[in-house]
């Protein structure tokens, strides 16, 4: 062995990793971005659940009960509402996460203390609200100086999961986190591929359009797609016993919209790409932070209010209020409709800057 002849090819890597300045850069962004994103954005202690309240005492100590539960910062009681039917159509819209309901015999049950004075209605298929839901289940509320140990102040009432069973939640998150993974990185290294087989060139040769070469490669994979929905969902309702209390068009419909966006993520990628290699690595490089601030594995209401905002840009955000929505808690497309808007800009913008920078040129 020489180590001349050992050195010149270290070298010659090395130039090489210079050069390719896309690999530099998930060199440094991965790590980077994975240290910021667990160090930072990650937090399993939950705090300001997005939650109503529905005070039928109407008292003075009525507020001051819910004035107290607001400062413990579980909940964030940023809607009044007069009825507990306006609190259960917000928790199916996914608007909030609890409903927190004060009966207007408050003072009876705080005087005999044989009964929960306050009901606390929480999105039971999401285990994370459920956890933080019980730390209010013996919340010390004021008044209560008759209260016996048998009975909880707080009545904690698990809406959509009462089971509590785990794939209630997991099997609707992982269509999203399927479709993700799958099809961005199948059109990611589309347009690659043909560049490198050579038969990019007999692309340019024929009249197709910029904007029709960019379809007719998405187009092939929203089958794909939708096969890989049913297969989930079969899977789903047969293993696990999953429901579907939504609309199966409306279902379908939702993530006819989610394959798109991905696929339209996916062919942007294969742009900025020169291998596949380089287009697998971008691949990655957009699903880990889809994975991780989406709320699929980490509470979306424990994050802070920057990871929250990146989280509205990215398309799995969306479509787990979607999915969720619709296969949990039978809301429909109309109650649904800012998550599905947010999918439908982010297409159009993906598809536009294609378009914009595909070329009918090898160069």
């Amino acid at each position: 062995m020489s180590l001349r002849r050992l050195l010149a090819v270290i070298v010659k890597e090395l130039r090489q990793l210079r050069r390719d300045r896309l690999t530099f850069a998930m060199i440094v962004g991965i790590p980077v971005m994975q240290l910021i994103l667990f160090g930072y954005a990650i937090n399993l202690d939950v705090r300001g659940l997005d939650a109503a309240v529905v005070d039928q005492a109407g008292t003075a100590h009525s507020r001051e009960i819910i004035d107290a539960i607001g400062a413990s910062q579980v909940l964030d009681l940023r809607y009044r509402v007069a009825t507990p039917q306006a609190a259960e159509a917000l928790l199916r819209a996914g608007r909030i996460s609890a409903a927190l309901v004060v009966p207007a015999d408050l003072e009876v049950r705080l005087a005999r203390g044989d009964r929960p004075a306050l009901q606390l209605v929480v999105d039971g298929a999401d285990q994370v609200v459920q956890a933080a839901a019980r730390q209010l289940a013996r919340f010390p509320v004021a008044g209560g100086a008759g209260w016996t140990r048998r009975v909880d102040p707080v009545e904690v009432v698990n809406y959509y999961n009462p089971e509590r069973r785990a794939p209630i939640n997991t099997v609707p998150g992982l269509i999203g986190v399927i479709l993700t993974m799958t099809l961005v990185m199948f059109t990611a290294i589309a347009l690659v591929r043909e560049r490198e087989n050579g038969n990019l060139e007999l692309l340019i040769a024929t009249p197709l359009s910029r904007w029709e070469l960019t379809l007719g490669k998405v187009v092939p994979f929203i089958a794909i797609g939708l096969v890989q929905v049913t297969l989930v969902l079969l899977l789903g309702d047969v293993l696990f016993a999953v429901p579907i209390r939504g609309s199966t068009a409306a279902l379908y419909a939702a993530a006819l919209v989610f394959i798109v966006a991905n696929l339209a993520l996916g062919i942007f990628l294969s742009t900025l790409a020169r291998s596949q290699f380089q287009a697998m690595q971008l691949a990655v490089f957009t699903f880990l932070p889809q994975i991780l601030l989406s709320g699929f594995m980490f509470p979306f209401a424990g994050m802070p209010r920057a990871a929250r905002w990146v989280a509205e840009l990215l398309p799995l955000t969306h479509f787990l209020r979607l999915i969720r929505g619709i296969m949990l808690r039978g809301a429909g497309l109309t109650e649904l409709w800012p998550s599905l808007a947010a999918l439908g800009v982010f297409t159009l913008l993906m598809l536009g800057l294609t378009v914009s920078r595909l070329r009918k040129r090898l160069d």
